[in-house]
């Protein structure tokens, strides 16, 4: 087994030490966040970092890099105060990985891809047309991380939409079903699949 103490994670060459602290905590979620701006242009980018926060009410936070530079997902949301998660499946791995460059306010990675935004009832933010879970968020708030210089952004969902087949009796949301991707690191893909769902666990009996 391999084995890396503190000094020895510090001194790696930079690229290995990304890759390697990027994969050391497991499969992370595979999400589009769809933003628009003050000026009507739509964004898309991709994020391994959506976590579940609470159910009542429903929350998720996701993790955002320093601001030192421009982030467009960022001034979006906080302008407008609402955006979508859609998670990646397997047809559009590509072009969802594809949403990480960084091109100018101007240019949506809509135009970039074969992506396309899709617009439901009155929410302003766009989906990505064909994502077998669609949620719209209400950003509710940043909680800064000085040890990283990393943001945790807060939201609420308001509204969810879910393929059908994919919706269980018990309310799971079997993602396997619509061949939904996770991310390895920063930049590989896997499509999971179920294997087994487990009754909620208490304590054996056991004699003192």
């Amino acid at each position: 087994m391999q084995f890396f103490n503190q000094e020895d994670i510090y001194n790696l060459n930079k690229i290995f030490r990304i890759n390697l602290i990027n994969s050391c905590s497991g499969f992370k979620s595979a999400n589009l966040l769809g933003t628009i701006s003050e000026e009507g242009v739509t964004n898309v980018a991709v994020f391994s970092s959506v976590t579940h926060l609470g159910s009542s009410p429903p929350t998720l936070g996701f993790i955002l890099r320093p601001t030192t530079v421009p982030r467009n997902t960022h001034k979006n949301i906080k302008d407008l105060g609402y955006f979508t998660i859609n998670h990646i499946w397997e047809d559009v791995i590509e072009d969802a990985h594809h949403t990480s460059a960084k091109y100018p306010d101007e240019i949506s990675e809509f135009e970039m891809t074969d992506l396309e935004p899709e617009f439901k009832g009155n929410f302003k933010a766009p989906f990505v047309k064909g994502a077998p879970v669609q949620m719209s968020m209400k950003f509710i708030e940043e909680i800064y991380v000085p040890s990283n210089d990393v943001m945790l952004i807060v939201s609420q969902i308001q509204e969810l939409y879910i393929e059908d087949k994919l919706l269980e009796d018990d309310g799971l949301i079997n993602l396997s079903k619509g061949n939904v991707a996770t991310i390895n690191g920063l930049d590989t893909y896997a499509i999971p699949k179920f294997k087994k769902q487990l009754t909620y666990q208490r304590p054996k009996e056991f004699k003192i």
